[in-house]
């Protein structure tokens, strides 16, 4: 099973929405997941107006999506929540679901900070 970023096994971010790379309702990566869509974060108005801001709109529904509001919790890939952390719009982010291959982009002290 895969781990957390706490060394614990990796439990589930959301099933309503669904989220993870892979539509399981899990964080977990792999190697088709080239965007390692890693980070279990609580959605936040800041923070989806910024990735609206940088090219990635994920609060309009698609056909493919079902768009995301405030309190919603979703697998983020790592670089971007990194970016989101520099640019002071980071979520919150519930440490037992954001996979430990974030620990290659993020600190576990910065994750920390911004624990549910």
């Amino acid at each position: 099973m895969a781990k957390n970023v706490l060394g614990t096994d990796l439990e589930d971010c959301s099933h309503d929405p669904v989220t993870g790379f892979y539509r399981n309702g899990c964080c977990d990566t792999g190697s088709d997941d080239v965007g390692v869509h890693t980070v279990c974060a609580e959605m936040t108005d800041d923070f989806l107006a910024f990735s609206r801001q940088v090219g990635n709109d994920l609060s309009t529904t698609q056909p493919w999506f079902p768009g995301l509001k405030a309190g919603d919790f979703w697998c983020l890939c790592a670089a971007r929540w990194v970016e989101a952390l520099e640019a002071g719009a980071a979520p919150r982010v519930r440490l037992e679901a954001t996979h430990a291959g974030t620990l290659e982009f993020a600190s576990l002290a910065d994750l920390k900070r911004y624990a549910v």
